[in-house]
């Protein structure tokens, strides 16, 4: 190839704005041209999406989800109540999930939808889980067992909820290789089985998977994805033209045929998402609702786009909450009680709500002894916390997990007890960041024979389906 030719690809994929073209260019190895070719005989695959929801800094899920029953509420308040962080008992919302034996728990005040939904089935609470390298009562916790490397360092345990290994720092997440091991189911598509509307992270990085990273709405999705240096011009049209017929040459020669199939792909994209869809649900003008929003319209385009699969990351910062968490916490959770409302009934509209399974993971649980008093009381970083997931398929209104010392999901809330590391309620995981993964994994297409690829820890943990997913 002449070197006049080569900087001219070179500058025309710079044109590409959208990060789809790079995106494709980094699956080069698992996206062949021979591989793209074999698609059209593969059968159809049903659509699936899997949308994560981070809740950074740390959310204090002791006052999301709480005992509402008299010795439970007695034990939270004992805790909670002298430094001024206990929410008052008639202020919760009851919930009783079957798993608790009738036993009632209350969620955060805030919640109102999202206990609406609880009600409706279609939300579920996956208890007590965090970074775990295998099951640790708090005995074996205190004569020295394995844990997680760097414990309660505050990078190390976003990264392990990231990326489900906690015996050493990954370059990939689980979210990457969950979509390295299921690329067949979406083979084909013309972007990324990942999209970020919260940057790059570790959770959205595989061998061979890179996410596409789009920003939130209100920019309409249409100036998100464009194709820059086309348009009606002179020069622009006679690029166009050149750009084209450059792509009809050398095309057997492998490198060049994969390159000038994966700037098709690009026009592609860029063609197909050259309109801004009409969401059928207004969504809050809120940061994270703003995220959900642009996933909802992405969705849209599912068909156009030829993806059978979707794994999506959004977030909501500031819970990092070592003072005011009374406030703080409340005006965020009514953030995310709105934008979950409205993703959720957005789904329906779309007549995907049992295909699109929404989940929370946040850095951790926050000590259940609090820190200060007034005012300004708030709290530490701790350990294994609660975790809401929705969607149609969801098993809902009920507690998921695996057993703590007391038997249920549910730790015994006592500093110094059963379920505490130390003596300030940093409660020790029961259910494994694999588990709860491997549940949704396992609905979202990932085979049994690959769990222990994607999740190299997984034989350390007697099962990894936790049973809050429906079958299909």
């Amino acid at each position: 190839m002449k070197k006049d030719r080569r900087e001219f690809i070179k500058s025309s994929c710079k044109a590409l704005s959208m990060v789809a073209a790079a995106t494709q260019l980094r699956h080069f190895g698992a996206m062949s041209v021979l591989a793209q070719k074999a698609v059209e005989a593969s059968p159809e695959v049903e659509y699936k999406a899997l949308v994560c929801v981070f809740l950074e800094g740390g959310n204090d899920s002791n006052n999301v989800v709480v005992p509402n029953y008299t010795e439970g509420y007695a034990q939270y308040s004992a805790a909670r109540s002298a430094q001024g962080l206990a929410i008052p008992q008639a202020n919760l919302l009851p919930v009783t999930p079957p798993a608790m034996q009738g036993q009632v728990y209350g969620l955060h005040p805030a919640l109102t939808d999202i206990r609406n939904l609880w009600n409706d089935g279609k939300v579920a609470v996956a208890c007590n889980v965090g970074p775990l390298v295998r099951p640790i009562t708090r005995a074996e916790y205190q004569s020295g067992a394995p844990r997680p490397y760097q414990l309660f360092s505050h990078s190390d345990q976003v990264e392990q909820f990231r990326t489900a290994i906690s015996t050493f720092k990954s370059p990939t997440g689980w979210g990457g290789r969950l979509a390295d091991r299921t690329a067949i189911l979406n083979q084909g598509a013309a972007i990324s089985m990942i999209t970020s509307i919260a940057g790059t992270n570790v959770f959205n990085v595989g061998v061979n998977s890179q996410p596409l990273i789009v920003t939130p709405a209100p920019t309409p999705l249409n100036q998100v994805l464009t194709l820059t240096g086309y348009g009606t011009a002179a020069d622009e049209l006679a690029r166009r033209a050149a750009l084209d017929q450059i792509r009809t040459r050398d095309l057997d020669k492998t490198m060049v045929q994969a390159t000038s199939v994966l700037t098709q792909q690009a026009v592609n994209v860029s063609v197909q998402l050259s309109q801004n869809p009409v969401l059928t649900v207004t969504f809050p003008n809120t940061t994270l609702g703003n995220q959900l929003a642009q996933v909802a319209k992405l969705m849209k385009f599912r068909t156009q786009l030829n993806l059978s699969r979707q794994i999506f990351f959004v977030r909501l910062t500031g819970f990092d909450t070592h003072t005011g968490q009374l406030n703080n916490q409340n005006n965020l959770l009514i953030q995310l009680n709105a934008a979950l409302k409205a993703f959720y009934d957005e789904t329906v509209a779309q007549g995907i709500s049992s295909q699109v399974t929404t989940f929370t993971m946040s850095d951790f649980n926050r000590t259940f002894n609090p820190a200060g008093s007034g005012s300004n009381v708030g709290t530490d970083h701790a350990w294994g916390s609660h975790h809401f997931v929705m969607g149609g398929a969801v098993r809902g209104g009920d507690f998921y997990g695996r057993p703590t010392a007391n038997g249920t999901f549910f730790p015994t809330l006592v500093t110094s007890g059963p379920d505490d590391a130390d003596t300030r309620g940093r409660f020790i995981p029961s259910t494994s960041v694999e588990q709860y993964a491997g549940t949704l994994s396992k609905w979202y297409g990932l085979p049994d024979s690959d769990i222990p690829i994607a999740f190299p820890n997984s034989a350390n943990f007697p099962t990894m389906d936790l049973g809050f997913m429906n079958p299909g």
